[in-house]
């Protein structure tokens, strides 16, 4: 049997800042943002090629806004992901080289972190 992680709440303090940053300077694809009450707001947003989605809004977690650390997001190419996120205005760290891949840090206004992981080369043995 599969089992595919397909939602991760994101938390944060307003909605619309964090919709804006994620879909305008990250290139997240909006998929929904329903009111369904008062109490509950659902927006899922998904990154470029990814089958997983991010969900924030109002009603959906009890963890305090920037509490989310360490999401991460494998791309082609580290230097390249980052330079299109500073040509947003996302700021971001330098790559950080290691041998288990190259990566790029960055968070969101309420402070939830992510990482971008370029992997390295697989070995062809």
């Amino acid at each position: 049997m599969d089992w595919k992680l397909e939602l991760v709440a994101v938390p944060v303090s307003d909605v619309d800042r964090a919709k804006k940053f994620y879909v305008d300077q990250v290139g997240f694809n909006a998929d929904h943002d329903h009111r369904v009450s008062e109490d509950l707001r659902f927006v899922q947003l998904t990154p470029k090629g990814s089958a997983c989605s991010i969900v924030l809004g109002t009603g959906i977690t009890d963890m305090a806004p920037g509490s989310q650390k360490g999401l991460q997001i494998v791309v082609d190419d580290a230097a390249a992901a980052r330079d299109e996120l500073r040509g947003r205005g996302v700021e971001t760290s330098d790559v950080d080289v290691q041998p288990w891949g190259h990566f790029v840090y960055f968070s969101d206004p309420d402070g939830n972190t992510w990482a971008l992981q370029q992997m390295p080369p697989r070995d062809r043995a």
